[in-house]
């Protein structure tokens, strides 16, 4: 298995982080969240996507659900 690519939020774009999940790599976004910073997992399993922050398990079905997810949540920078 890969190291995880580290990111802060905003550092890249979406299609790159989905690019790198697809690789199969774990992306850790550093982002802002609850008044703090904290770090947020995001995965392919090769089914499901999934975005594990520090309150939720989110579970995504297909590309276009993560993609969603990604821009509504600001982690990655606007294209």
């Amino acid at each position: 298995m890969s190291d995880p690519l580290r990111i802060e939020s905003g550092e890249l774009t979406a299609a790159e982080i989905l690019e790198a999940l697809r690789e199969g790599r774990r992306v850790v976004v550093e982002a802002e969240l609850l008044g703090g910073t904290h770090e947020l997992s995001l995965r392919h399993d090769g089914e499901t996507y999934y975005c594990d922050t520090p309150t939720t398990l989110h579970k995504h079905d297909d590309e276009a659900e993560m993609l969603a997810c990604i821009e509504k949540m600001g982690y990655a920078r606007a294209e």
